[in-house]
């Protein structure tokens, strides 16, 4: 998803280092939520806390894929990336997508292994982890949109999306415990099943971040008032009559633009030439999400 129209002239390297801050915070709360929620899944003796712990250990390797997407984005273009490394961040998204719809196959697996057997209900204290899990998943969720949204990070969105299934699938385990608990004759397998529910949502999310990434992978446009704004800066250069055309494609946390300017069809070859310069350089001074522009020039009124 594009940043909003109020922060695309924002500081992108700031922003870099902001995602980074987010991204270590995020891998050291999912190393506490996995350890806790594993240890006391099998202390206790129940597949959905167990399953959630598996989850979150899951995250911990997608939010540093997250932080070293983030950290190879901000390198700058060289002879091989004569656009830069930006597409580094989006790769990271696409991985994390993959890693999670593989790890919900896994979850949904390991879940239903002996739903029918005899054994001891789960001890009641499995629920703390879980509680604890949705309370700070919340929290990591709120921040990552924000700021995901903010400087424009597939990755970052795409963690954040993965935090809030998180949540439903932590609570879809907790109601599950809770139904195990509640009657163990009649309701034993509920804990099994609360974490296939688990697994289910952990695949759709890997799904959806995958569609998000792959959207960006292949040149999607951004939302209509990131281009109105390129427009609107293009037409503020002297000279500049109209704007026949104008592109724009993500690479990581910044665009690149192709724009058809219009000018005066009698003016010289080497005027014209002036005009698509400043139109470049004004572009990408006034939008510093804008890492370079290829400008054309159009004769004005002529089809």
């Amino acid at each position: 998803m594009p940043p909003p129209l109020d922060d695309v002239l924002q500081d992108p390297l700031d922003d870099l280092k902001l995602g980074r801050q987010v991204a270590r915070a995020s891998i050291g709360v999912s190393c506490v939520l996995a350890a806790s929620n594993i240890v006391i899944g099998l202390l206790a003796g129940s597949a959905s806390v167990f399953a959630a712990g598996v989850e979150f250990a899951g995250d911990v390797i997608a939010s540093t894929l997250v932080l070293i997407g983030m950290i190879l984005a901000a390198r700058p273009a060289d002879e091989d990336h004569p656009y830069g490394h930006g597409r580094i961040e989006i790769l990271a998204g696409l991985s994390v997508g993959v890693i999670l719809a593989a790890g919900g196959a896994g979850i949904c697996y390991r879940s239903l292994q002996g739903v029918y057997e005899l054994r001891p209900p789960p001890g009641a204290y499995a629920k703390w982890p879980l509680i604890c899990a949705i309370l700070v998943r919340g929290v990591m969720s709120f921040v990552k949109f924000r700021v995901g949204r903010r400087i424009g990070s597939s990755s970052l969105i795409a963690d954040a999306w993965n935090d809030t299934v998180d949540i439903l699938s932590a609570g879809a385990a907790l109601g599950a415990l809770e139904l195990t608990l509640h009657d163990p004759a009649r309701f034993l397998s509920a804990d099994h099943y609360g974490g296939f529910a688990v697994g289910l949502f952990v695949i759709y999310t890997g799904l959806r971040v995958l569609r998000d990434a792959a959207m960006d992978l292949i040149d999607t446009m951004p939302q209509s008032g990131i281009i109105d704004s390129i427009r609107r800066a293009a037409l503020d250069v002297e000279g500049v009559l109209g704007i026949e055309k104008c592109y724009a494609r993500k690479t990581g946390l910044k665009y690149h633009v192709e724009i058809h300017v219009e000018v005066d069809p009698a003016m010289t070859v080497a005027a014209s030439h002036d005009i698509a310069a400043q139109v470049r350089l004004h572009v990408v001074r006034t939008l510093s999400r804008v890492a370079d522009v290829m400008v054309h020039i159009e004769p004005f009124g002529m089809v």
